[in-house]
């Protein structure tokens, strides 16, 4: 799962509470376990991503838990899953293009394409949220893809503007005000933010520091998301420009409702312009909308292989990285590390056989 914080029992984890710190200049935390446990306590530099970090390692023993035990590869390999939202539907059309094509239509058809991409690979599983012609609330469409646990939310739509110029895809990720004001309405309410932090109970007491303790977990997950969602919509970006015009090359940040998942990373992605008439077309084509689909996949592919999540395919066979030197050809590579040419290719993206001096590959692991 996407959230930063432990399910509920039977892991070590139980609940995390506030006490009276040793002075009113500190606050005192509370994890509540299980079992006992030899804690690891370290600090984490501040990066690119995150500020200053305090990591706190509970490490638990197995648990005997009743009902058909799971293999070590079923526990190791759990697939990514993604969530695909194709918008509008129903009462709601969307954007209608020249010649009077439906968003709605046009977006289903490439939320299915890229469900189908999706399904075809071992390392994750699509979840289409809405499959045929039906209106979804955005909130519900959110906590449908939380039900079933997604890594990732993606909605499919085709922009439009008053006049028939603009074209090009983009890629939106939530304003930062939107999701201040999402905080503030899940501080509001504690059975819903016990959901988003994955059954944690921070409600043990309703003194200032509990309130500021809630505040501090919200921000680390709905942080933790909007960061990971930025960094997945700039590799989806880029392989979009592969195969269609871009209008944005850098995501997006808007106050979408659609986005506001607090654990989730989240993206709308615009297809092009439907009311450009060219564009239009395009849209309608199967050819393009497969395109599309590929290229998405791509994108939300390789920033799953940069951050592989716990206990996924992704993370226990992640590629090893090869920096091409003189004199190497994939073939060359292929057979050092035991694979295929084909597989290097379609890690890498790989249009042609051609090698530069200094490129660094992905090497997948064995067939």
């Amino acid at each position: 799962h996407s959230s930063l914080f432990p399910p509920p029992p039977p892991f070590v984890f139980q609940k995390l509470r506030t006490s009276t710190p040793k002075s009113k200049s500190s606050t005192r935390i509370v994890f509540e376990l299980t079992e006992k446990v030899d804690p690891q306590v370290f600090a984490l530099a501040a990066n690119d991503t995150y500020g200053e970090r305090l990591v706190v390692d509970l490490p638990g023993r197995s648990i005997e838990r009743s009902g058909p035990a799971l293999s070590a590869s079923q526990l190791q390999e759990r697939k990514v899953t993604i969530a695909i939202d194709a918008g509008h539907g129903g009462d709601d059309p969307g954007s209608i293009g020249p010649s009077g094509t439906y968003e709605k239509n046009v977006v289903l058809k490439i939320a299915r394409a890229l469900a189908d991409v999706i399904n075809a690979d071992p390392a994750m599983q699509a979840y289409l949220v809405r499959t045929d012609d039906y209106y979804l609330k955005h909130l519900t469409r959110v906590r449908k893809a939380e039900q079933v646990k997604a890594d990732m939310f993606l909605s499919i739509h085709a922009d439009a503007f008053t006049s028939p110029q603009p074209r090009g895809g983009s890629v939106w990720v939530l304003s930062n005000r939107r999701a201040n004001n999402e905080m503030g309405r899940l501080l509001e309410n504690k059975e819903r933010l016990s959901e988003v932090l994955g059954g944690v109970d921070v409600s043990a007491s309703s003194d200032d520091s509990s309130s500021y303790l809630s505040e501090t977990l919200i921000s680390m997950s709905m942080d933790h998301a909007m960061a990971s969602g930025y960094e997945a919509a700039t590799e989806i970006i880029d392989e979009m420009e592969r195969v269609t015009k871009m209008h944005k090359t850098k995501p997006q940040h808007a106050s979408l409702a659609v986005l506001t998942s607090a654990n989730i990373p989240s993206m709308l992605v615009e297809t092009g312009f439907i009311s450009n008439p060219t564009e239009e077309q395009l849209l309608l084509s199967n050819k393009h909308q497969q395109q599309l689909a590929r290229a998405i996949y791509q994108g939300v592919r390789r920033y799953f292989t940069r951050k592989p999540p716990d206990g996924t395919y992704f993370a226990t066979n992640r590629a090893a990285r090869h920096v091409v030197k003189s004199g190497e050809s994939l073939s060359v590579l292929a057979q050092r590390y035991n694979t295929s040419v084909n597989a290097i290719k379609e890690r890498n993206n790989l249009r042609s056989n051609v090698l530069k001096i200094g490129q660094v590959l992905e090497i997948p692991s064995a067939p």
